[in-house]
């Protein structure tokens, strides 16, 4: 029986990784949630874990008192976090959302854990640090986003060095098609009306920003060692084909599928291993038919924003990254509006593009100070960017 460790597991990720666990059989040791604590008590009482980690250690008590009757071992904290995250297991699933996920990643990676990573912010936050760790400690990182699960899964029983191009598929979020001056008095409301996908409200902001294709552009670089000239995004506004890849030969492998999360959850977890997954089969003939279409970078500036850190490297990637969390919380809490995320993203990129830092707290620092940038600047209303 295959042994968990779940990070992340009230949110839309990790509820579903709950299920799959389920379904196979597989134990869940260790769980950890942000704040949910009556969630994550429910879900303890469920699965039965060795031990539960609230990050806020001012939930601590309160977490202890939920669960008094039973003989789970109640923490909390940064730096439990990491020691749950460092627990002797089969495999890790980091589903915490954000660049708090990054510490979580390093320590399991340090333990020698192998590595569900849906916390696409540790490779854009970290990326060299983190791959460079994962070689040294001979680590195993699977992706359990559904568009580099489906590139890994296209790449299975490729030879070494055939990939020429990765085709990496966005649906384009409820704003496609609209330009500019149309999204200057979006709500909140519109931007989490996605389209096709059940998500947390951060990423499907992001999604509706383009950012999120941004940054899985970033993370596509580090996971499968190219340039970001060898990744094209193109708009699929069905979420059937989850990305593609074009080979040497010119060959073109695509991953298809019903746009459930349950199915890249589950062969991370499976991995090498493919078993029956409870989703609904895809019907192509109901379907009908596939589109394409070329991203709007003119309207939607986070995707080039990105791409460009990526080309520049070294801590800008990860700056994007915190300047758009702390943009897309502004935006969600009604302090700015939908179009000022960009904005902010870019101010912050060059306000800190000289810096060079090479280490994971030196990083978090600098993140930390990034977001208080971008939340002065934005409760000021002092945006320069046109």
């Amino acid at each position: 029986m295959k042994q968990i460790v779940l990070l992340g597991s009230t949110g839309s990720i990790g509820t579903q990784t709950i299920e799959v666990c389920l379904q196979h059989h597989y134990q869940i040791v260790g769980l950890s949630a942000g704040s949910n604590i009556r969630l994550l008590a429910e879900q303890a009482r469920l699965l039965k874990p060795k031990t539960v980690c609230v990050a806020r250690e001012d939930l601590r008590s309160d977490l202890q008192a939920l669960l008094a009757d039973t003989d789970i071992s109640v923490t909390a904290g940064k730096e439990a976090l990491c020691d749950l995250a460092a627990t002797s297991c089969d495999v890790v699933l980091n589903a915490v959302v954000g660049m708090a996920g990054l510490p979580l990643t390093m320590a399991a990676i340090g333990a020698g854990n192998t590595l569900a990573l849906a916390n696409k912010e540790s490779l854009v936050a970290g990326g060299e640090l983190v791959m460079e760790a994962a070689k040294k400690n001979r680590v195993s990182i699977l992706p359990v986003d559904s568009e580099h699960s489906a590139i890994f899964q296209c790449l299975q029983g490729c030879p070494e060095k055939s990939l020429q191009k990765i085709i990496l598929t966005a649906s384009g979020g409820p704003f496609f098609g609209k330009k500019r001056e149309e999204l200057t008095k979006v709500t909140v409301a519109d931007a989490l009306a996605h389209p096709n996908w059940s998500m947390g409200q951060k990423i499907t902001v992001d999604s509706a920003t383009l950012m999120n294709k941004g940054l899985e552009v970033i993370e596509a670089c580090h996971l499968f060692d190219v340039s970001p000239d060898q990744i094209e995004v193109v708009v699929q506004r069905e979420s059937i084909i989850h990305s593609a890849v074009e080979l040497t030969d010119r060959s073109v492998i695509a991953q298809m599928g019903v746009p459930d999360m349950k199915i890249p959850i589950q062969y991370a977890l499976t991995y090498p291993e493919r078993m029956i997954c409870d989703v609904k089969p895809l019907d192509l003939i109901s379907l009908g038919r596939i589109t394409f279409a070329k991203p709007d970078t003119q309207t939607f500036r986070c995707l080039d924003l990105c791409v460009n850190a990526m080309r520049r490297g070294g801590i800008l990637p990860g700056v994007a990254n915190a300047a758009n969390e702390e943009a897309v919380a502004m935006f969600l809490a009604g302090k700015i509006g939908f179009l000022e995320i960009a904005d902010l993203v870019e101010e912050a990129m060059t306000k800190f593009s000289s810096l060079q830092i090479e280490t994971v707290p030196g990083r978090m620092a600098l993140y930390h100070e990034v977001r208080s940038f971008v939340h002065e600047k934005a409760a000021s209303g002092h945006i320069i960017i046109d």
